[in-house]
């Protein structure tokens, strides 16, 4: 009978070897990471313009339908040069949005409008009209901004092209939300000469880009010329 038992005991030890949980493998090893190579001159300088993004606020002082240009837009911040001359300090320009809010007339409507209408080559708008009326009360409010997939969305530089076209009655608010940027060794000069200016002095135009003296469309609380 011993052998009997002996063989049993080896056959439990032999199911106890088997049934013995394994650890977790260890992974093996890849390839040593390649090392970082230093960098072997001064990075790259990406920009050095002068960018600058504002919300400009215009009050018509009389009715005005017209088209505002994108050398219209660049007028309104110059650097005086000498007492008749200045130039636009900002190389190119971006419409981000326009609001316009009008007060209604007793006894009758007040209307406004806004459309992006530019449409020579590289200036297109997407031509949307966008207008509203004042009744009662509240004011006449349009809020609207360039399709991004029209080109008045974009960076333009000064010219005479067509950015929107404005129909307001006297007494209109219209905030012009503009990015710019500027270019080193470029001098536009403003379209229309100064009066008096102060050499060094930066100054504001118009939203149409008068004179102080000229515009229906003065800047709030700024300096201009």
């Amino acid at each position: 009978m011993q052998p009997v038992a002996t063989n049993h005991h080896n056959t439990m030890m032999n199911q106890t070897r088997r049934k013995r949980p394994q650890g977790p493998r260890r992974k093996m090893r890849g390839p040593p990471r390649e090392l970082s190579v230093a960098v072997t001159h001064p990075p790259q300088i990406q920009d050095y313009q002068v960018r600058h993004s504002v919300i400009q606020r215009f009050v018509a002082n009389a009715a005005v339908a017209t088209a505002i240009t994108f050398q219209n837009l660049l007028d309104t911040i110059l650097m005086v040069l000498t007492s008749t001359t200045a130039a636009d300090v900002f190389y190119a320009v971006k419409i981000r949005k326009v609001e316009m809010w009008a007060a209604p007339v007793q006894g009758s409507p007040s209307s406004l409008s806004l459309q992006f209408a530019g449409a020579a080559a590289g200036f297109v708008g997407d031509q949307k009209f966008h207008t509203d009326t004042a009744m009662g009360i509240e004011p006449a409010h349009v809020s609207a901004k360039p399709s991004g997939k029209s080109l008045a969305s974009e960076y333009q530089i000064s010219s005479a092209n067509v950015a929107m076209v404005i129909v307001v009655p006297s007494g209109t608010v219209i905030d012009v939300h503009l990015s710019y940027v500027g270019n080193f060794g470029e001098a536009i000069a403003a379209q229309n000469a100064v009066v008096a200016g102060s050499p060094g002095a930066l100054s504001t135009r118009g939203l149409d880009g008068k004179t102080v003296a000229l515009t229906a469309l003065p800047n709030v609380g700024i300096s201009s010329v």
